[in-house]
């Protein structure tokens, strides 16, 4: 079973991503920045969700500490930030794809999909 990691600080958002992925896929939760930086070595998730804002360091850093140990893993950022410009920013910072809150669950599995094979 593949792995991802759920990076979110906001329960409503864990809970629906938790069910939504849950059946097909393991996952571990990190509730912010620090704490996904501290699992990412250990949970060794085949794929990344992570919010941009988080507490304690955001997402932008998160993908910072992490992208120096590996290069490969696809963490696709998921935000609120929805202004033009916003997900080309994401991805020049080392994240792989982004889509915007609320979630759009079809667009959700498509990028799942497209980059867990």
């Amino acid at each position: 079973m593949k792995k991802i990691l759920l990076v979110e600080d906001v329960e409503m958002n864990i809970d629906l991503l938790t069910q939504l992925l849950e059946d097909d896929y393991e996952l571990a939760i990190a509730r912010d920045g620090l704490q996904a930086v501290e699992m990412f070595g250990a949970f060794d998730p085949d794929l990344i969700l992570m919010d941009i804002n988080l507490p304690i360091i955001d997402g932008y850093e998160v993908v910072k500490r992490i992208r120096p140990t590996n290069l490969s893993v696809p963490i696709i950022g998921v935000s609120a930030h929805a202004m033009q410009g916003d997900a080309e920013k994401a991805v020049s910072r080392g994240f792989t794809d982004y889509i915007t809150k609320p979630i759009n669950e079809d667009l959700l599995f498509k990028k799942i999909h497209q980059h867990l094979g």
